[in-house]
């Protein structure tokens, strides 16, 4: 295995449990759909983060990412509520 392909791989992993954890404090299920919003809040969280100069301070760099995944997904999917 490559390391694009495990960087893949932990990348998916971090958006399944950053959709869980946001399933958690919004609500909603479903594992494509974990993976989906997760995925989308890490893009979206690891933007807002970097765009405001917000820095969690966690030293754990994979925790790090879980939870900026995770604040990204609940953001989308208030936002994706909102609309509809």
């Amino acid at each position: 295995m490559d390391a694009q392909t495990r960087e893949l791989i932990v990348f998916a992993i971090i958006g399944i449990i950053a959709g869980f954890l946001a399933s958690l404090v919004v609500g909603g299920d479903g594992l494509i759909r974990y993976l989906i919003t997760g995925l989308t809040g890490a893009f979206v969280g690891g933007y807002l983060f970097r765009a405001l100069g917000i820095n969690l301070g966690i030293r754990n760099a994979f925790l790090s990412e879980v939870i900026t995944a995770a604040i990204g997904a609940i953001i989308v999917v208030l936002l994706a509520r909102l609309i509809a």
